[in-house]
């Protein structure tokens, strides 16, 4: 079976893609992500996770249009309810994408984190596999979240303190 994942970053990937490879899954990675702020935080993100898929050997490809202004023109005056919008940007295209390459279906490491919001993000990932004519493979990936963090220490990976956007970054450090 083949599926598209999308990656936010090599941390939330790690856990989920030895789970499906386990699974015997053909496994391609997307790195669409216009939501990070700033831009350094952007390219040590996707840095990380290119070396992750050297050191693993898998297929990632990336989607590196960082279109910010588009991102914020459709979060912005939303508060809370921006994660909503910020999810469906990216798992509209990772929908898009697998549809267009022929997959089985689709996923997201977003599901690994146990700072997102699951409920929401299979909920939109559901809608957007009935939008799209395929499926959303919405595993409960969150018990490996340990398990990644360690791993992403021993193999020298970057590992991001906020969830990425500007908002969350200003969440951060209002703490």
């Amino acid at each position: 079976m083949k599926i598209l994942m999308h990656i936010c970053c090599s941390n939330c990937s790690i856990y989920p893609l030895q789970q499906l490879h386990l699974r015997g899954m053909d496994i391609k990675g997307l790195w669409f992500n216009p939501n990070i702020h700033p831009f350094t935080e952007y390219s040590l993100r996707r840095d990380s996770l290119m070396k992750l898929q050297r050191l693993w050997g898998f297929d990632v490809d990336y989607a590196d249009d960082y279109d910010l202004d588009a991102f914020l023109s459709s979060v912005v005056g939303k508060g809370p309810g921006r994660c909503e919008s910020c999810y469906r940007i990216r798992l509209e295209r990772t929908a898009e994408t697998a549809r267009a390459q022929g997959m089985d279906c689709f996923t997201t490491s977003l599901l690994a984190s146990p700072y997102q919001k699951f409920d929401m993000i299979r909920d939109i990932g559901s809608e957007l596999a009935g939008k799209h004519g395929i499926p959303f493979l919405a595993d409960d990936v969150r018990q490996g979240w340990h398990l990644s963090r360690k791993l992403t220490a021993e193999l020298g990976l970057y590992r991001q303190k906020y969830c990425g956007c500007i908002y969350s970054e200003m969440e951060r450090f209002r703490k």
